[in-house]
């Protein structure tokens, strides 16, 4: 019984702090939500596969989420994924990726913490000759997180979105990766492509089925299957559900996901 205890007592404490969590996260969306007209929203969630648009001038779009990850015996809750993209100009928006909180519910080697914080533009280059859209993303991760959730170090990104409409409710989507991680205080160049199909089922919701890998210059392959859907509650929020599967022995065995976003429109200007 007494070494039962502390256990149980750990266990709690982890449980509340998940929901404390959690209620923080949609207490500060709540406090921000605000309805207008317009574009309908367009996010960078919930596939892992960027918008090739940016959003509308003068308005301020969060995209929030929480995932479960399991690999083996290692489950992991990562909390409060935000992402602050702010439409500068019709063709460039701002993007500040705030601190993710990461939960170990297990005894596996995944642990708590802080992740860094990412700073960026995205550059609207599309509409291109036969319809597609495309973008470019430049960004870099800035050092601000826990200890073992950082690798102390700036880490460059870029990333090259597309996607074109098929008809029918059908359009495909892509995007063009390249990395510049800290790993064990050297650089490890990971390219990273994905493929995406998405099926407009309604207005409001639609579906998507993608492909994501990871292919380091140092290291095995982590390649993932990734299935979900997004449904537009109005022209400014949106909710969205998904999951996913490795395919390599590197990659977590699965993973469930959530999602909350909202735009707010017309910051200034008229």
């Amino acid at each position: 019984m007494g070494a039962c205890m502390p256990l149980r007592g750990i266990q709690l404490r982890l449980r509340w702090r998940l929901v404390i969590a959690a209620l923080f996260c949609t207490a500060s969306a709540n406090a921000l939500l605000a309805q207008s007209a317009g574009e309908e929203i367009v996010t960078d969630r919930p596939d892992i596969t960027e918008s090739a648009t940016v959003v509308p001038k003068a308005s301020l779009q969060a995209e929030n989420g929480l995932t479960w990850t399991n690999d083996h015996f290692d489950n992991l809750v990562t909390l409060c994924q935000t992402l602050l993209r702010l439409g500068v100009s019709d063709r460039t928006e701002f993007r500040l990726t705030l601190p993710s909180y990461s939960l170990g519910l297990s005894r596996g080697p995944s642990s708590s913490g802080v992740s860094d914080i990412s700073i960026g533009f995205k550059q609207q280059l599309g509409p291109l000759p036969g319809g597609f859209d495309l973008s470019l993303i430049v960004a870099t991760s800035v050092p601000t997180g826990t200890t073992d959730k950082t690798t102390h170090r700036l880490d460059p990104f870029l990333k090259v979105p597309w996607s074109r409409e098929l008809g029918n409710g059908w359009s495909i989507g892509g995007m063009a990766s390249i990395f510049w991680p800290t790993e064990e205080g050297k650089r490890n160049l990971t390219w990273e492509p994905t493929f995406v199909v998405q099926r407009d089922l309604s207005r409001a919701l639609d579906v998507f089925a993608e492909y994501g890998g990871d292919y380091p210059q140092h290291g095995s392959a982590r390649q993932t299957v990734h299935f979900g859907t997004a449904y537009r509650i109005n022209s400014t929020n949106q909710i969205d559900f998904h999951f996913g599967f490795g395919l390599s022995s590197s990659t977590p065995q699965r993973f469930f996901a959530a999602g909350y976003s909202f735009r707010i429109d017309r910051l200034w200007g008229k």
